[in-house]
Parts: structure tokens; C-alpha cells; sequence
């Protein structure tokens, strides 16, 4: 049976709750109380090498519940390592979706409201919306985060845009694959799997780079990026090592420093 049709006419709810960086102190009202509010709560798993991701959100949960919520936790499924990038991707959302909807199924038989936190907003540089769109059926509510690029500027003080100046958001293939945008004075830059930036003429370039943003263990380097580039490779080698897993994320700035 598809994932579109496995709920026939019962009434779900799902809630996409951004939950910042994986500090709890990021958590809104609006988030509480809807974590508070759900019959149901889908936590992910990624694998043993990733465990940590699964404990924070436990964490999360055991400091925000004031009520019992069933907890379902699920593997989630593994992308297919292939040539077609974005067929990957959407066999991949396909996977979860009926994943999601299996576990929905199973605990909510008559129906009711599911939570589940994504890192972050799920309106930036996250699938969860994309991958809810693949089940028709439910009703989809967003309780709006604290991004990845806000605690990146708010760690290091600076304001995201130079006066009246645009800002991009790409990616890190995006930067690798075609360079600094055209007429683009600040970038930001994400889901790089590491040192796009090295791509890029790093002449007048300032970067602002951080891993683990608000959590414990941020880190944050500054400076011309011919300066602190190789210092940021091994600090993220070094970190990703560690923690068996980085969430990183860095504004580069074309002539300007501040």
C-alpha cells in the first residue's frame, strides 16, 4: 500500500516543530506547547555513528513534556549512493514518507496529532516539508525555529546582510560546482559536506564559520578565509572525528570585514 493512502479517512494531524540547533533553550512557546499537545511523537534515528542526534531529541522531550507522549522511534532509511544526485534524493523521501506513514498508522489507529522536531526551521534547507507533501492525507502544521544561520551570526555578533546589500543562501555543492554567484556579496553557505569554500579565490573573502551552534560544543573560527581556511579543515576533521558526526555552517563576505 502507498504511503498516500495508508491513513484512509482517519484525521492526522502532523506538526514539523523546528527546534533550533539541538539547544532546548531555542525551543519556542509554540513549539511546548505543541510537542505538549501531540498524540504522538516520531523521533529519527540515523545509526549507532549518529546516536547522539537521537539523544538530543530525547533530551529535548524529557525537559519540554509535562504530559506523557507515546514516543515511536524510527530508522530512517538510507539514501542510495548514486550518479542521479536528485533521484536519490527523491527515491530517499519516497522511503521515509512510507516510513512515516507506517509508524503513524501502527500507533494512531483512529487517528490524532503527531510531532515531530527538525532541526533548525523546516523551511530552510530541510526536507521534512517535501517529504510530508508525499502523504496527502495529513494535515501539515509548522512551528517556525531558530535557524542554523541566525545562531551563526548571533555567536559571532555580526549582522547577516552590509548595509543595504543582499545576502545568498546556496549550498555546498552549489559553491563548488559553480563558484561565487554573480553580483553576490555575502554568501551562506550550507549543507557543505566540507571545504567548498576551497573553491572559491579567497582574495578579499572573510569568513564566519561555526559547527554545533548553540550546543556545548561550538566551535567558531573568524577571519580572512587565505588565513583560516586549512585551520578550518582540521578543526572540522578533527571534530567530525570525535563526534562521529558535524553540523557546520559559515557566511563568506567579499570585501568587507564586519
Amino acid at each position: 500500500m502507498g504511503a498516500a493512502a495508508i491513513f484512509g479517512s482517519r484525521m492526522i494531524t502532523l506538526s514539523l516543530i523546528g527546534i533550533g540547533t539541538g539547544n532546548p533553550d531555542h525551543l519556542t512557546g509554540q513549539a511546548i506547547h505543541a510537542l505538549n499537545g501531540a498524540d504522538l511523537v516520531l523521533l529519527p534515528r540515523k545509526g549507532d555513528d549518529k546516536s547522539d542526534l537521537a539523544d538530543i531529541r530525547r533530551q529535548i522531550l524529557s525537559r519540554v513534556l509535562t504530559r506523557v507522549v507515546p514516543v515511536a522511534e524510527y530508522d530512517v532509511p538510507k539514501r542510495a549512493d548514486q550518479a542521479d544526485y536528485l533521484g536519490a534524493v527523491n527515491d530517499w523521501h519516497d522511503a521515509i514518507a512510507q516510513t512515516w506513514a507506517e509508524a503513524i498508522a501502527a500507533h494512531l489507529p483512529r487517528g490524532g496529532k503527531v510531532a515531530l522536531m527538525v532541526w533548525g526551521d523546516p523551511s530552510l534547507y530541510d526536507s521534512t516539508l517535501r517529504i510530508a507533501s508525499r502523504l496527502p492525507d495529513l494535515t501539515v502544521k509548522v512551528i517556525p525555529g531558530i535557524t542554523s544561520l541566525q545562531a551563526l551570526t548571533a555567536a559571532h555578533a555580526i549582522p547577516l546582510n552590509t548595509l543595504a546589500a543582499p545576502v545568498t543562501i546556496t549550498t555546498g555543492r552549489q559553491l563548488r560546482d559553480h563558484g561565487w554567484p554573480e553580483g553576490a556579496v555575502t554568501l551562506a553557505v550550507m549543507l557543505d559536506k566540507g571545504g567548498a569554500f576551497s573553491a572559491i579565490d579567497p582574495k578579499d573573502v572573510t569568513i564566519w564559520w561555526g559547527a554545533y551552534v548553540g550546543m556545548p560544543e561550538e566551535v567558531l573560527i573568524h577571519g580572512p578565509l587565505a588565513e583560516v581556511s586549512d585551520q578550518i579543515l582540521a578543526t572540522r576533521a578533527a571534530r567530525r572525528a570525535e563526534h562521529g558526526w558535524i553540523m557546520d555552517i559559515y557566511l563568506l563576505r567579499r570585501g568587507h570585514d564586519d
